[in-house]
């Protein structure tokens, strides 16, 4: 009987990240650059829980669909967006270094 649990417990433990997927991994998984590839959307998926808000990351979600949207930010003199666009530099960066 314990053994049955503990098998259960493993499972739904194994089986937990990949039901919580996020705006980027959702965004990734969808876009042509990534082709589908779930590990690597999923790898950047953690980076951005790690580094970015959820709003920060629902930002960002549209740049895989739009990508000239992440000009227009990069381009934009409002400090929302300057802040924004810092956060998303710092996630960037770590999602390329961790993400390999």
């Amino acid at each position: 009987m314990l053994n049955r649990i503990v098998i259960a417990a493993a499972a739904v433990m194994m089986t937990a990240p990949l039901a919580m997927a996020g705006p980027i991994d959702s965004a990734c998984i969808r876009s042509d650059r990534a082709r589908g590839n779930a590990p690597l959307c999923g790898c950047i998926q953690q980076v951005a829980n790690q580094t970015l808000s959820r709003s920060d990351q629902r930002r960002a979600a549209d740049f895989f669909r739009d990508p000239h949207q992440a000009q227009v930010v990069r381009m934009s003199k409002s400090n929302a967006d300057n802040a924004f666009w810092a956060r998303y530099k710092k996630f960037a960066g770590a999602a390329e270094a961790y993400c390999r």
